[in-house]
């Protein structure tokens, strides 16, 4: 086992590691910044949030390290173990929990605060790894489908009964491994239509948006089909599901909660009240156009040093980084992301384990809809529904989740040279 260990080191992924490193301090000084106290200015004061972030990235590190150190088929082996253990978590912090920012979601031991939902991440996608690995599980096959969406849906309901709706969201981002290993790519069409149509109904002329869907209907039957009853069939199905969609919409956004509500008027710029709730995307948006072309400069930031931006070392930390660093220092951040995404789907193709390739595409998947989102809902391009920026924001649980993600995925690629082909 030792010898083990020690051949995987020239096979580490170095530049990865680098990447995760430099996400990590870039987090760190731009948290030191946003909620920097002059009469503490040491970054390792304990009583501040910047000390205590020094302290999750410290024990982040550490359990980086024990991860590596750890045989690589520990992670297939126990993958429906940890899995269960974290769906358990997730049950039970509904009864046990403590609320904290409106979310009842938080096991509280002493002063530190555990998110389950946030560590769920990495533990869904080793189940589910260790599920769509197996040689039978077939994406052609209706069960697996359905036992691989139960798999992801179950945590979500548990998330979504905790009020954590943002997190739930991005539990979404593993459909994308689906299609990977064989989902066709209509049922993401689907979903990509449904979000439209939601979206058109809410703010166009629903009568209006019926007659295009017919038209539309129309000129796929007599173009795109052989004009035959089954294709009449699939056509009809698919307008009156849209049609029921268009129509549906008021009743289903009449029965989301009042700040579900507002997120989405806010977003579409409806009944919004800048001074209440659109104050925060209202205040994103003055602190980044206020960064300009270059950025205030380090711990230069007035709209988030005087607390303008609520958040703004959590959930909005990228507002933070465009007002003082700019758009140039924002576009390297959002960039280097891009290229950690990237690298994780070239390691992932490398794999010569299901197991691991499946597992990769997941971390890949997380990461590109937590930044997706989080960079996203700063800019008013997509709802503010509060996930943190990976490696970046504020926090221990998600720190220590997106550690945990990223490099058991690293441990499983150190180990592909001793997976026979």
């Amino acid at each position: 086992m030792t010898d083990r260990r020690s051949n995987i080191v020239p096979f580490i992924d170095w530049f990865t590691i680098g990447i995760y490193g430099f996400l990590v301090l870039v987090g760190f000084i731009n948290i030191y910044s946003a909620v920097y106290n002059p009469a503490h200015p040491n970054m390792f004061d304990f009583s501040q949030r910047y000390g205590k972030q020094f302290i999750w990235i410290a024990t982040a590190f550490i359990m980086a390290f024990l991860i590596m150190l750890t045989e690589a088929s520990f992670f297939s082996v126990f993958a429906y173990v940890v899995y269960g253990i974290v769906v358990f978590s997730l049950l039970a912090v509904r009864f046990v929990g403590k609320d904290i920012a409106g979310s009842h979601s938080w096991f509280r031991i002493g002063q530190i605060g555990i998110q389950p939902a946030e560590l769920g991440i990495f533990a869904i996608n080793l189940g589910l790894a260790k599920y769509l690995s197996n040689e039978n599980a077939k994406m052609t096959n209706t069960a697996v489908r359905l036992r691989a969406i139960a798999m992801i849906v179950i945590p979500i309901l548990f998330i979504v009964l905790e009020n954590e709706t943002g997190v739930a969201i991005t539990y979404t981002a593993f459909i994308f491994v689906m299609y990977r290993e064989g989902l066709s790519g209509n049922i993401l069409l689907v979903g990509f239509i449904t979000i439209v149509l939601f979206i058109l109904a809410l703010v166009g002329s629903k009568i209006v948006l019926t007659c295009v869907l017919i038209g539309i209907a129309l000129l796929a039957f007599v173009l795109f089909t052989r004009r035959k009853r089954k294709d009449l069939i699939r056509v009809g199905a698919a307008l009156a599901g849209g049609i029921i969609m268009v129509w549906g919409t008021n009743f289903a956004y009449k029965h989301l909660e009042p700040h579900q509500r507002k997120r989405i008027d806010v977003f579409l710029g409806t009944n919004v009240n800048k001074s209440k709730e659109g104050y925060n995307l209202n205040q994103a948006e003055i602190a980044i156009g206020s960064g300009t072309l270059w950025g205030k400069g380090y711990l230069q930031g007035t709209q988030t040093k005087l607390n303008y931006v609520p958040a703004h070392a959590t959930d909005f930390i990228f507002c933070t980084l465009c007002e003082e660093w700019g758009f140039v220092g924002a576009s390297f951040i959002v960039l280097t992301f891009l290229a950690l995404i990237v690298r994780i789907v070239f390691l992932a193709e490398r794999q010569r384990s299901p197991f691991s390739r499946i597992y990769g595409y997941g971390v890949a998947s997380i990461f590109f809809i937590h930044v997706a989102i989080n960079v996203g809902m700063t800019l008013g391009l997509v709802p503010v529904i509060g996930i943190p920026l990976p490696f970046m924001s504020y926090g221990g649980s998600s720190l220590w989740a997106f550690t945990l993600l990223l490099f058991i995925f690293l441990r499983l690629d150190a180990n592909r040279m001793q997976i026979l082909k």
